[in-house]
């Protein structure tokens, strides 16, 4: 029998400032489903059944540098979330209206998406895509 993945569950973020997280991630639709104070976790879902974990043990880092992406010498490791959007120019008019910005994009990959890249304030890298059919 071969062995097959059928979807994704959730993505782990490791964060600094719980109160603050929740405010950005809230911003951005989630809403905090189960906490786990035994693990300094939570679980995040938004309208559509898309989980995020909040992990709220991170070490802050000057200038919310992130330790993946900003230093010189690249580590191995996860780099970004990337999530699908219905519609690109609502998401960008609601992270204006909340005051976040936009650190690349839009811009088309692959001529099959239209992508936006945003950071938390821990300098987190969220990908959002938008499909093009």
């Amino acid at each position: 029998m071969t062995f097959r993945i059928k979807q994704y569950e959730h993505v782990g973020i490791r964060v600094t400032d719980r109160d603050r997280a929740l405010a950005f991630y809230g911003a951005l639709g989630w809403k905090e489903a189960i906490n786990l104070p035994a693990h300094h976790a939570n679980e995040m879902v938004n309208d559509a059944g898309i989980y995020i974990n909040l992990i709220f043990n991170g070490a802050k880092r000057p200038e919310n540098r992130n330790v993946l992406q900003d230093e010189p010498v690249k580590l191995p490791g996860f780099t970004h979330a990337a999530f699908v959007v219905e519609d690109m120019d609502d998401l960008i008019t609601m992270l204006e209206r909340e005051s976040i910005p936009i650190t690349d994009g839009p811009v088309f990959y692959s001529n099959r998406r239209r992508v936006i890249f945003v950071r938390d304030p821990d300098g987190n890298v969220l990908e959002f895509n938008e499909l093009i059919h």
